[in-house]
């Protein structure tokens, strides 16, 4: 891909590489390291590692960028032991770091420093510069029963997305629908979607693939389709509380799905197989009007889709919004669909949920 962001691509592959060899390495034990955080949700060591890992390698490369990421330090500082094990997860990176792959903090209290900037750090809004939003592993909570998962990076200039680079270390490139969180890759070697705004979605393997000479296959176009293509869903089905689920249902019966489709946890995940075109529609209503998506679940990974001819609002019918904090307070739910067909994606999501009594859902 000829793109002015040829370094960016690069320097953000190579850590992607280096960040699934901790993940891998994580997976394969008992003993991952999970705490419980705030929201209930799981983090790991390789959560902490991983971010620190992204943040590094970035920061060398790009000095001036800021971050945000999933992940704060606190935990770390208040449990030595468990800032040990992060630590010591790192050094299976040095010959990485020796071949120029990627960059690793200088020491423990660098790592924890290099975390809380991600931590700590807001997307800002239009004045906001170049943003690096990472996720670390989308899907924990798969993850830790060894299922799928991904790792995020998105560049965001002004809060605009630019760059989207995916590892999916449990996808194959030439997967078929439907996925799900126990799809396995027959070949062992996963896969890196990426995506430059304006260039295109690309998929390459992220295993045995060198990030200065990527051979990456181009995603054809396929959600700027004609009107009358069939609609293939992904969601995440019983496995998380957030969402409307009987809504869901309905808006699929409504729209004369009559398949389950992809079922995945990982968000990103979600937005990679509109991406690759193993889905091309995706609706998520969430519960409360008070729920709101976070930003490292959706930043990148929506240009996956959006460079395959794919629009994504809200259910309002509103651009989504990632300027305005780490949680995207500015938007409700999620409509995703090819570009000929998302009006009457939205039009049926928004009559289902008045319908079935949600109006208040709606802005």
């Amino acid at each position: 891909m000829n793109s002015p962001y040829s370094q960016e691509l690069r320097v953000a592959i190579g850590a992607v590489q280096s960040a699934a060899k901790l993940s891998q390495a994580v997976i394969s034990i008992d003993d991952k390291g999970v705490i419980e955080k705030d929201d209930l949700s799981p983090v790991t060591v390789a959560d902490f590692a991983i971010q620190a890992l992204l943040t590094a390698t970035i920061h060398n490369a790009f000095p001036h960028d800021k971050f945000v990421g999933e992940e704060s330090a606190a935990e770390l500082r208040s449990n030595p032991l468990l800032q040990d094990r992060v630590w010591q997860l790192l050094q299976r990176l040095r010959e990485d770091e020796e071949r120029s792959l990627c960059k690793l903090p200088e020491s423990p209290e660098q790592m924890c420093e290099m975390i809380d900037w991600c931590g700590l750090g807001e997307p800002g809004g239009a004045n906001a510069g170049r943003v690096w939003v990472f996720d670390p592993i989308d899907g924990t909570k798969t993850f830790v029963q060894r299922m799928a998962y991904a790792i995020n990076i998105a560049l965001l200039e002004g809060s605009k997305q630019v760059l989207s680079v995916v590892g999916c270390p449990t996808l194959s490139v030439d997967a078929e629908s439907p996925v799900t969180n126990t799809t396995p890759d027959p070949t062992g070697r996963g896969c890196i979607v990426f995506a430059v705004k304006g260039h295109g979605t690309y998929v390459c393997h992220l295993v045995g693939s060198s990030p200065h000479d990527v051979q990456a296959r181009r995603v054809k176009p396929h959600g700027d389709a004609e009107s009358s293509q069939e609609l293939r869903p992904v969601s995440c089905y019983n496995m998380l509380d957030s969402g409307v689920d009987d809504i869901h249902q309905i808006i699929n019966e409504k729209l004369n799905i009559t398949t389950q489709g992809c079922d995945l946890l990982a968000w990103v995940l979600r937005w990679v197989t509109l991406g690759l075109g193993l889905a091309n529609m995706t609706v998520w209503v969430y519960k409360q009007r008070s729920r709101t998506g976070k930003i490292w679940d959706h930043a990148g990974a929506m240009l996956l889709f959006e460079e395959v001819g794919g629009k994504v609002t809200d259910i309002d019918g509103k651009d989504i919004d990632l300027g305005v904090g780490r949680k995207m307070t500015g938007n409700h739910g999620f409509v995703a669909a090819p570009m000929a067909m998302h009006a009457t994606v939205l039009e049926t999501v928004q009559r289902v949920v008045r319908e079935q009594g949600k109006g208040h859902l709606l802005g």
